[in-house]
């Protein structure tokens, strides 16, 4: 893409993602992008993802070059908590963009040179990958009772919040290393998914600008969904209690 070398994290949390994590390394691992490194953060996934991930790494990676690299945690304690710290390490290690991005294949890693884009014209230290901007869809795979939920909750955030980012729940973002530093990951309350939101939020309170570009997000490749009522919940509440510590 470029001659200058950006450095750019890749942030990949995994949990059971082993028929999913090789084609996704090899097509993040592909993009053209100097300075690009993937690191997996694997929550001690008993199907062995922890282990393919290492395999992985020491294939990709060369003497003086390491594009790849795992971040093993203990036990299964939340996406959220899974982002924080793997795009905390990303930030000791020299990274100037962290890029969100799930293992599971729904995400366009086509787009990420895109996004990168729009943060160096923008001066931005957010881009949303959004389903809900113009150009932007959902795959037909997707049920009624799915797409609704994902509407409602997006409207939802916004409305409590009066935040304008259209898809505040987008798991694909693109951040700047100063606006992560400002957030402060250590200090966020969400462990599940309302970490998008919360996140989000708390860097545009920062006066950070956020832009948006639109993606197609496609069903999972292989796998199950790992949404659960008691994250769906704290989604619910998060927005609340942050607008409460707003007033």
């Amino acid at each position: 893409m470029t001659h200058d070398v950006t450095p750019v994290t890749v942030v990949m949390p995994t949990y059971n993602e082993a028929a999913n994590l090789p084609g996704m390394a090899e097509a993040v691992l592909a993009l053209p992008l100097d300075g690009l490194h993937l690191k997996v953060v694997d929550d001690s996934s008993p199907d062995g993802t922890g282990r393919i991930a290492e395999e992985l790494a020491e294939r990709y990676n060369r003497p003086g070059m390491r594009r790849m690299s795992v971040l093993h945690r203990t036990g299964k304690d939340g996406l959220g908590r899974a982002y924080a710290a793997g795009m905390s390490a990303a930030l000791e290690e020299g990274a100037a963009y962290v890029v969100q991005m799930d293992a599971d294949g729904s995400h366009p890693v086509e787009a990420v040179p895109r996004m990168l884009r729009a943060a160096l014209e923008c001066d931005a230290g957010l881009v949303v990958g959004s389903r809900y901007v113009e150009g932007g869809s959902l795959d037909e795979a997707w049920g009624a009772h799915r797409v609704l939920l994902s509407r409602f909750a997006n409207r939802y955030a916004r409305a409590v919040l009066g935040t304008e980012i259209r898809d505040i729940t987008a798991g694909f973002n693109l951040w700047s290393a100063p606006t992560l530093r400002d957030v402060d990951l250590s200090s966020l309350d969400s462990a599940g998914y309302s970490f998008q939101v919360e996140l989000k939020y708390k860097a545009v309170r920062a006066g950070h600008r956020a832009v948006e570009i639109p993606i197609r997000f496609t069903e999972r490749t292989e796998g199950e969904s790992k949404m659960t009522l008691r994250t769906q919940l704290e989604s619910a509440v998060i927005p609340l209690r942050l607008r409460l510590r707003r007033r």
